[in-house]
């Protein structure tokens, strides 16, 4: 069934558009404070570049919907964008991850020395070094290996998402052109039931590459909060997808009868709206799960030789003399110092300063001379 024709003689409902609106402009005015606030303390561009690119998603995703609300006869057009964004957003999280942990090198190290641990990472039930799989994939799938290879999987598992998403985005398009992609309809003759199957199956896989990285990495990634950070962005990217082929499955089957629902008429118009409510809500999350403060924090860092000691406490295996040696985390901060006369009337609880370490960690030392 083609609906376009009968979507270019629709527009949403006045009070709809108005609420939408009233949403699009708080979440675009959060988004961008907290995009400013990033750019004013831009200090550690290797997790900020991405961190903005994650944070972007949010004012795209409500542009992307009030402009669909308010012209559904664009709305795949719209969705199309919507899902272009997506790709990189994810690209963006991924990058983000990484930066945290000290890079791509420091990443692999990290997961090798995971994997030669003597203690078991997930539980006395688990070999050494690997990441059993929860039922049912464990049927399915043997213990991965930590290290390099481990890293690699997940890789691959998000980028074939990102790849997949574009992919069918452009067929989506030309399937759109000729009239058979019929949007949320569940029709055999139409592209949309089997590119929703395609996506769920590439989603999911993407997610549970994510989840099995967050745990292995979720200790080492303490000082950024990293469940907030994941339930955040997998909320965003998973949960609209979902929530969109719900949506469509209840009208095909009769049950979406709300007085809203009536009033929008069209399936798109129902998940447009809904989506510009969650943007708003996801504007304000997002000043607190991915805040400016610890970037303020870090004044002019400069490399220092206290390293990756911490690295080694939680395995059963002696410290690398000459990683911790040569190490170039950032893990001193060079701040200003009072005078001589000053200091010399302070006292030594004064003298005590809270030195902020990258990635959001905090350490003390006291002044003795």
């Amino acid at each position: 069934m083609k609906i376009t024709d009968y979507l270019s003689s629709y527009s949403a409902p006045i009070w709809a558009t108005l609420i939408a609106g009233v949403l699009l402009v708080i979440t675009l005015s959060l988004s961008m404070y907290l995009l400013l606030e990033h750019l004013n303390a831009y200090k550690n561009p290797e997790e900020q570049k991405f961190l903005m690119g994650v944070i972007l998603m949010v004012p795209c995703y409500a542009v992307e919907s009030f402009v669909s609300l308010a012209n559904p006869s664009i709305s795949v057009d719209c969705e199309i964008l919507r899902d272009c964004y997506e790709s990189f957003a994810m690209y963006c999280f991924g990058r983000y991850l990484v930066a945290c942990l000290g890079g791509e090198e420091r990443t692999i190290e990290f997961m090798e020395r995971q994997g030669r641990a003597k203690t078991p990472l997930l539980g006395s039930d688990s070999e050494p070094g690997t990441v059993k799989h929860p039922f049912p994939m464990n049927y399915v799938l043997k213990p991965w290996k930590l290290g390099q290879w481990f890293y690699q999987v997940i890789k691959i598992g998000i980028v074939q998402y990102m790849i997949i998403k574009l992919l069918t985005a452009l067929l989506a398009l030309i399937l759109e052109a000729f009239g058979v992609y019929c949007e949320g309809e569940f029709e055999w003759n139409c592209g949309y039931p089997y590119m929703a199957v395609v996506l769920n199956f590439s989603q999911s896989w993407a997610l549970y590459c994510l989840v099995q990285f967050y745990t292995v990495t979720k200790d080492e990634l303490a000082h950024i909060r990293p469940l907030a950070k994941f339930l955040t962005f997998k909320s965003i990217v998973f949960l609209t997808w979902w929530q969109g082929v719900a949506i469509a499955i209840f009208y095909a089957l009769g049950l979406f009868r709300s007085p809203i629902a009536e009033g929008l008429q069209f399936k798109s118009s129902v998940q447009d709206f809904i989506i510009c409510i969650e943007m708003g809500i996801a504007s304000v999350v997002h000043l607190y799960v991915f805040p400016v403060k610890p970037y303020e924090l870090m004044g002019n860092c400069f490399h220092g030789t206290v390293s990756v000691l911490g690295d080694y406490a939680s395995v059963d295996c002696p410290p690398d003399p000459d990683e911790v040696r040569d190490s170039e985390r950032p893990t001193k901060l060079r701040l200003p110092q009072p005078d001589e006369d000053v200091r010399s009337g302070m006292t030594i609880r004064e003298r005590v300063r809270d030195v902020f370490v990258g990635g959001g960690e905090y350490v003390s030392f006291i002044h003795l001379n």
